[in-house]
């Protein structure tokens, strides 16, 4: 799953993938705007078959946080 949330995170920010580790972030990743962090919340949606609650959306502002998100949603 971390592979593929990177995978993800790289084509939506347009990074290339060996960047992406615990310290990316909104501070780290210049392309990471409000347009491109909503284009990375729907694809991370289709790609796990989930849905991210609209109050935890504004949080999800790195990696981790998003990696820890996800892996709780595809659990539930």
């Amino acid at each position: 799953m971390s592979d593929t949330v990177k995978q993800i995170m790289a084509q939506v920010l347009q990074v290339d993938v060996a960047s992406i580790d615990i310290s990316t972030s909104t501070d780290s990743v210049e392309s990471w705007d409000s347009l491109k962090h909503m284009q990375l919340i729907l694809a991370l949606e289709d790609e796990f078959g989930i849905q991210f609650p609209d109050e935890l959306i504004p949080d999800l502002l790195d990696y981790t946080s998003i990696k820890e998100a996800v892996g709780t949603l595809k659990s539930a």
